[in-house]
């Protein structure tokens, strides 16, 4: 072994050429939020480097990938548990280590099915799998797009079946079994599409079953969806990390939600921030975070009310100059808070 990540939890060792039973009953934990991780300057890169390789010393659960973004640079694609693992890996990063990094939107592995001779001697492949949400093809060069899908099991006491029911139907899932294990407890089988359950649909059913609800998953494949890649625009400039790709139907109420709950954390400026959510060059929600005011006419009392419209459009003009050449910096707690689908409200 060159590395420590070799060893895991529940390996068996045996001398050499003595092979033993290996011990049964270990599994390794499965990720259910993936992210991807970007040092906010390169020269920075490998200081997190180190850093999350200590970290995950003794967090094993977490798994990591190298990843490389055009806008954010080189960085690690990492999977975690749930959310709540997510931001205390975060802030252990940042308190411990000093690192200041971006995370971007937790995404899934897509596959589309390029349509023209000339694309797919290009991509060497008709079939071309997609992690990075900003290299998601246009429609015009696929005829089908395809999303991971997994067959997850819930066990849970028979009083939160309706609940669980519901949530799972929101979530796009299909139904495939149910079974009482005893008097008190359901097993429920659902095919679900992996990009529905990998931001918050574990906290969401612990919350919703008062924690005792348990969730398992295996692959199951590949199924056909329409998906289109959502962009966030803050005054006409997408935001890198929070592009995400998302189904068709559901386009319109996650840009809503998300402008909304960006509107609710990005700080006020001396302009107006327009928040907008496109669909290529289609507009689908916006918001308006409105600018702070100085009040010019404060030193104005009675008098001609040309005077009072000449400082009114002086200050106009000032905004105006502004939002041109202001630029609009991202909190970095804000991208966890915009992914918490159940605002706190």
């Amino acid at each position: 072994m060159k590395d420590v990540t070799e060893a895991q939890i529940g390996d068996t060792l045996h001398l050499h050429k003595q092979p033993v039973e290996p011990l049964p009953g270990f599994k390794s934990a499965k990720p259910m939020v993936f992210a991807g991780i970007y040092p906010v300057d390169q020269s920075e890169y490998n200081n997190l480097k180190s850093a999350i390789e200590k970290l995950t010393l003794n967090d094993s659960s977490v798994t990591i990938h190298r990843d490389s973004s055009l806008a954010l640079g080189a960085g690690w694609r990492l999977g975690f548990l749930g959310l709540l693992h997510m931001e205390v890996f975060n802030q252990r990063l940042e308190q411990e280590y000093n690192a200041s990094v971006i995370l971007t939107t937790p995404t899934v592995p897509y596959k589309a099915v390029l349509s023209s001779s000339k694309l797919i001697k290009e991509y060497r492949e008709k079939e071309i799998t997609i992690i990075n949400p900003a290299q998601f093809p246009d429609k015009s060069k696929v005829t089908e797009y395809l999303e991971p899908v997994v067959l997850g099991t819930i066990i849970t006491p028979d009083e939160y079946t309706g609940k669980i029911m519901m949530l799972c139907q929101a979530r796009r899932a299909v139904q495939k079994n149910m079974m009482f294990i005893d008097q008190n407890r359901v097993m429920l089988k659902y095919l679900f599409p992996l990009n529905e359950i990998v931001v918050d649909f574990y906290d969401s059913l612990k919350s919703l079953s008062s924690g005792y609800a348990s969730f398992d998953y295996e692959d199951a494949g590949y199924q056909t969806a329409e998906l289109v890649k959502m962009d966030i625009l803050l005054n006409g400039n997408t935001v890198e990390e929070l592009v995400t790709v998302v189904h068709k139907d559901k386009a319109h109420s996650i840009g809503k939600a998300m402008c909304e709950r960006l509107k609710d954390c990005l700080p006020r400026q001396l302009f107006e921030i327009a928040i907008q959510a496109s669909i290529g060059s289609k507009i689908i929600a916006r918001e308006t975070v409105k600018a702070y005011r100085k009040n010019v006419l404060a030193k104005c009392y009675g008098g001609d009310i040309t005077r009072k419209m000449k400082l009114l459009k002086r200050q106009a003009e000032g905004k105006k100059k502004l939002r041109k050449i202001g630029n609009i910096e991202v909190p970095k707690d804000t991208f966890i808070k915009v992914l918490k689908t159940q605002s706190s409200k």
